[in-house]
C-alpha cells in the first residue's frame, strides 16, 4: 500500500517515526539479567537488508528463522516483528505468533499466514490480518529497521483465537525469562531528481 504514497511526501516525513523506544522489547521492560536467546535467519544476515522475496515489491513472503537454546522452565515462545521507522505513533506490527512450543527452534520460510506445525497461533498485524506483512516503506523515507523480538514465557497464555499487540505485551510483561532480536532492513530507492541538468562551466 504504502508504495504508492508520493516520493516527496516520503520525504517531507522521513522524521515521523515511532522510535526504537516504542518497541515491543522495551515496553516490556525485559530485565537486564534476561538470558539472550541467539536469533538469526538463514535469509539475511544481522543487520543487513532484507531479500526482496520477503517485502511488498517481492513475494511477500516471510522469511525463515532459527534460533538457539531456550532459558530452563520456557512454556511457550512469542515472537512479535515491528517496524520502529514507520510514520506512525506506534511501531507498524508485521507479524505477531503466539505459543509457539518449547521444542520448535524455527519458522520456516512463508509459514506466518499457514499451518505453523504446531499449536501456534497468529495473532493480528497493524492491517488486523492473521499474517505476514510484508515490508513496504514509503519511497522517500529512508532505511526502515525490521526487529524480529523472540520472547521466551514461563506460561503458556490463552489470549484467545486472535491476539494483538496489546494482549501480547499485558502478557509478557510478568512471564519474560529470556529474548531473542534480529534486526533487517529495508527501504525504497530514491526518487530521480526532477528539473534541469545543471551545466558545468566551460574552462576559460
Amino acid at each position: 500500500m504504502l508504495e504508492h504514497v508520493p516520493a516527496w511526501m516520503g520525504k517531507l516525513l522521513t522524521n515521523v517515526r515511532a522510535g526504537h523506544e516504542q518497541l515491543a522489547v522495551m515496553k516490556v521492560g525485559a530485565p537486564e539479567a534476561a538470558p539472550m536467546i541467539p536469533l538469526s535467519s538463514p535469509a539475511f544476515a544481522a543487520g543487513a537488508r532484507l531479500p526482496i522475496r520477503f517485502t511488498a515489491d517481492g513475494e511477500g513472503v516471510s522469511p525463515p528463522l532459527i534460533w538457539g537454546d531456550l532459558p530452563t522452565g520456557t512454556a511457550s515462545v512469542a515472537l512479535i516483528v515491528e517496524d520502529p521507522d514507520a510514520p506512525a505513533p506506534n511501531p507498524l506490527v508485521h507479524a505477531l505468533v503466539w505459543d509457539l512450543p518449547p521444542d520448535h527452534r524455527q519458522i520456516e520460510e512463508g509459514a506466518i499466514g499457514a499451518d505453523m506445525q504446531s499449536a501456534a497461533t497468529i495473532g493480528r498485524n497493524s492491517y488486523f490480518a492473521q499474517a505476514w506483512l510484508p515490508p513496504d516503506p514509503p519511497t522517500g523515507h529512508g532505511a526502515h529497521d525490521y526487529v524480529f523480538q523472540l520472547f521466551a514465557l514461563s506460561q503458556s497464555v490463552d489470549l484467545g483465537e486472535t491476539p494483538g499487540r496489546s494482549a501480547m505485551l499485558e502478557a509478557i510483561a510478568d512471564r519474560l525469562l529470556g529474548v531473542g532480536l534480529l534486526v533487517g532492513t529495508y527501504s525504497r530507492a530514491e526518487a530521480s531528481p526532477v528539473g534541469p541538468a545543471t551545466l558545468t562551466p566551460a574552462p576559460e
